[in-house]
């Protein structure tokens, strides 16, 4: 008898182990309010939203940010965007990994990259913040530099000293006209990323 309930026992741990690897956490980087919604910077925030139409869900206010969720093949997907700002990004991070209980290896960010040619995918399983103030609080937050990250290239088409005003401006117009295109690009490498995994993703997504 003790043997059976054992093996009980046993088998709902496995199904919980299994159904914790079958979750995932895509979480989009950018600032609250309309003044940063068109805005380089935020298109993290921007690439969730596009998400959300193509896969029909929608984002509703909760603790330290607006989470939507949809599923795909048997996995859940969650997709947060902090409502901390840029600069506490780990904060709503680390909650919401906790919270769903989700491994460290199934949490993608999306960012943008000043050092990437406009709409330049590249996904990476570690490396620095690049002077990145969300990527910095993560890591501060995590204590390793070793997450997956997906960059979006905003490229740097600006003068000494204007960095700020750069990510913090809105899209030029030759880039709007691409980034539908763009986003479409960017939802797809997250799908793969959930479905096929991180190395197979990156063989086919980066620098595309």
């Amino acid at each position: 008898m003790y043997a059976y309930i054992k093996s009980l026992f046993s088998k709902r741990k496995l199904v919980s182990e299994e159904d914790t690897m079958k979750k995932y956490l895509i979480v989009g980087l950018g600032n609250i309010g309309d003044k940063y919604v068109e805005t380089r910077h935020n298109i993290g925030f921007k690439i969730l939203d596009h998400l959300a139409i193509t896969e029909e869900f929608t984002f509703e206010s909760q603790k330290l940010g607006s989470i939507g969720k949809f599923k795909t093949k048997g996995r859940t997907v969650i997709c947060l965007k902090p409502s901390t700002f840029m600069n506490l990004s780990g904060k709503a991070l680390k909650y919401w990994m906790e919270k769903e209980n989700i491994p460290q290896e199934n949490f993608l960010i999306i960012t943008d990259d000043l050092n990437l040619p406009f709409g330049t995918l590249r996904l990476k399983t570690k490396g620095s913040d690049g002077g990145h103030n969300g990527l910095k609080d993560i890591q501060n937050v995590m204590q390793s530099a070793n997450y997956n990250r997906l960059r979006f290239g905003v490229g740097a088409d600006f003068s000494k000293g204007r960095q700020v005003d750069y990510v913090l401006g809105e899209w030029n117009e030759e880039e709007k006209n691409k980034l539908k295109e763009r986003l479409e690009r960017s939802c797809n490498a997250i799908k793969s990323f959930v479905l096929a995994g991180v190395k197979i993703t990156m063989n086919e997504y980066n620098g595309t």
